[in-house]
């Protein structure tokens, strides 16, 4: 039978060359091609179509995320495996949105990687454990604080949390509000903090999730 065929994508060539070192090793799987950012990514699709794309979330300005909502317009019939380190809820969420078959973390052992691939030929999901654990207990637990959370926020921070949803810069709200990027910045880590997410990507998401995306600034 021919092998699953597999195209790598991340910024770090280091991470790249592991992830292939481990593909090497397992009989029914062959990496393709490889490629930096999810551009890239895309023009290598085109010229040669692969099973699977193993990607990870965030790199540099580029979002694996955008990858992965192109490729399931253009390209339906190729699988996506996300490998991050990122393990909020939030954003394994909005990955299984846009069409994710499997979310590893990197801090995932090797036989993770085999065990996500199988699945996605036999057509099925696979979420790492710490991750999915995370997943069960959102939805069986159904926590109900986020919104109360949100209505905690002042004025000055509901605004600057729609700028950030807005994908403005630090310097552009600082300028927008009249504020100096030290100020902006305080706010920004506020947030993450009353909110309880450790970086930007899981706060626009939480954001967006609760509706703010659409709401007037």
């Amino acid at each position: 039978m021919p092998k699953t065929t597999i195209l790598l994508v991340d910024d770090h060539v280091l991470v790249r060359a592991g992830i292939r070192s481990l593909i090497d090793q397992l009989d029914d799987y062959v990496v393709i091609a490889e490629a930096s950012e999810p551009d890239e990514a895309m023009r290598r699709v085109a010229r040669q179509i692969p099973d699977i794309v193993v990607t990870d979330i965030t790199m540099g300005e580029h979002s694996g995320l955008d990858l992965i909502r192109v490729l399931k317009q253009q390209f339906p019939q190729v699988a996506t495996i996300i490998l991050s380190m990122h393990a909020s809820e939030e954003m394994v969420t909005e990955a299984l949105r846009q069409g994710a078959s499997a979310y590893l973390l990197k801090e995932s052992a090797p036989a993770e990687l085999e065990i996500a691939l199988n699945a996605i030929v036999r057509r099925t999901k696979y979420l790492s454990p710490a991750v999915s654990t995370k997943m069960i207990e959102r939805f069986v637990l159904a926590p109900t604080g986020e919104k109360k959370q949100f209505q905690l926020l002042t004025a000055r921070q509901l605004q600057i949390l729609k700028l950030i949803v807005a994908r403005k810069s630090t310097k552009e709200i600082a300028f927008d509000l009249d504020l100096s990027e030290k100020t902006v910045a305080a706010h920004r880590s506020q947030l993450m903090e009353r909110l309880g997410v450790r970086d930007v990507v899981s706060l626009v998401l939480l954001a967006v999730k609760n509706g703010l995306a659409d709401a007037e600034g």
